[in-house]
């Protein structure tokens, strides 16, 4: 199906149940990816997914958004689901802001809540079966 996609999954701590409930429910078409994912959303979809492989970084506040955004400008990035919460204040937000600046510089697919996750994936899923 998605073999090759490397793709980055971040959750801020009030979208990571969605982001574990989007992973549970896409599981099949994230089997075939190669993600890397920030320290506790990799570890919180890592617990319902198990099957899934998935390359742990650091937190966001910690750097995890940052690392991130070093693998999208080294090109080892080709897709980025980020669950944001506008409502609460982040005190990295100048690190979230770096990585959606490298994303659009780079012109990776960034979604950045559920609906646009989900367009993304029904996109490839039938990209990959018209092949």
């Amino acid at each position: 199906m998605a073999s090759g996609l490397r793709l980055a999954l971040i959750a801020h701590d009030q979208k990571k149940d969605d982001m574990v409930a989007f992973a549970a429910a896409h599981a099949g078409f994230l089997a075939d990816c190669d993600i890397v994912a920030t320290g506790t959303t990799g570890q919180r979809v890592l617990e319902a997914c198990p099957q899934l492989a998935i390359r742990r970084l650091k937190s966001g506040p910690l750097g995890g958004d940052q690392q991130i955004g070093a693998l999208i400008a080294e090109g080892s990035i080709d897709a980025v689901i980020f669950f944001v919460d506008p409502l609460t204040p982040m005190p990295h937000d100048v690190d979230v802001k770096a990585l959606m600046r490298l994303a659009i510089v780079y012109d990776i697919p960034m979604a950045l809540n559920l609906a646009t996750a989900e367009i993304f994936v029904d996109g490839k899923k039938t990209a990959e079966r018209r092949i």
